[in-house]
């Protein structure tokens, strides 16, 4: 009696390893699965970084050239020299920012991006590495926009791009200025210099190439701190093996002067986070 039970016991036993194997199932996935997308990138030997290609000092790409330039063109790079694999990057924006990082179209998203609440409820950030308060770009031409506290005011209109931090910040900030969302960087530029709107909100890096390279604006700078915002690079959540390996990286080019010395090169400096 003995042998045909121990016989159907391992039957049953083995039948139901095979369906377990055949559906693909594990008690224990979450954990399992945790660390397969730096196992991904280093077997594949690419590390797909989402940037905003229109981002003077951070992720640039030329008009003519089409070369990329940036800190965090630099720091893409860095992290591929450190995994052992080579960075290609893939144009984002801060409108498709979550849908980009969570619809696994890039691994990591580098380009100087602000921790905001909602952008954290979706994505799961690195340890910031620049930080900046808000600055309002203006026409030399403009007479009502003297300095800061002539934004918000009656007949104001205050131009942002749909997606940026400056969209959810400027609508709870601004009490008497009408708020004119637009659905590009470039198109709050244009209703500026073309009279429609007083002031377009940016932050430093943006406002310092752009005031390079655009001869009629102004920049108007706030006359304390507004509202300062920390940037990170950002991730899709759920695993703490690729996370842990890129804060690594973090404190790498902190500690090393990697950063700094990026952040010299392109004339960020000043919003360099400790």
């Amino acid at each position: 009696m003995l042998r045909p039970r121990l016989l159907s016991c391992l039957l049953t036993v083995l039948a139901g390893c095979y369906c377990f194997s055949a559906l693909g199932a594990s008690p224990v996935a979450p954990e399992s699965r945790q660390g397969t997308r730096l196992a991904r990138v280093q077997g594949s030997k690419i590390l797909r970084v989402c940037i905003w290609p229109d981002y003077y000092g951070i992720t640039y790409r030329d008009p003519k050239t089409l070369q990329l330039s940036g800190i965090d063109i630099d720091m893409a790079q860095e992290l591929a020299k450190d995994l052992g694999v080579s960075a290609k990057f893939v144009d984002s924006s801060f409108a498709k920012l979550i849908d980009d990082v969570t619809q696994d179209r890039c691994d990591i998203a580098m380009f100087a991006i602000g921790i905001t609440p909602t952008r954290a409820e979706k994505l799961r950030f690195t340890q910031p590495h620049l930080a900046s308060d808000i600055y309002a770009i203006t026409t030399k031409s403009n007479r009502r926009i003297k300095d800061w506290g002539d934004i918000d005011q009656p007949d104001t209109v205050v131009a942002v791009a749909k997606g940026t931090l400056h969209e959810p910040v400027m609508k709870e900030k601004l009490k008497s200025a009408q708020l004119l969302v637009l659905d590009t960087p470039f198109a709050r530029e244009q209703e500026v210099e073309a009279g429609r709107a007083d002031v377009f909100m940016t932050d430093y890096p943006y406002s310092q190439r752009f005031l390079a390279r655009a001869d009629w604006a102004r920049l108007v700078s706030p006359t304390s701190t507004y509202h300062t915002t920390p940037y990170a690079y950002a991730m899709k959540p759920g695993d703490d093996v690729w996370h842990t390996r890129v804060e690594r990286f973090m404190r790498d080019i902190k500690r090393d002067g990697r950063l700094l010395a990026a952040a010299r090169r392109h004339k960020l400096e000043p919003i360099v986070a400790k």
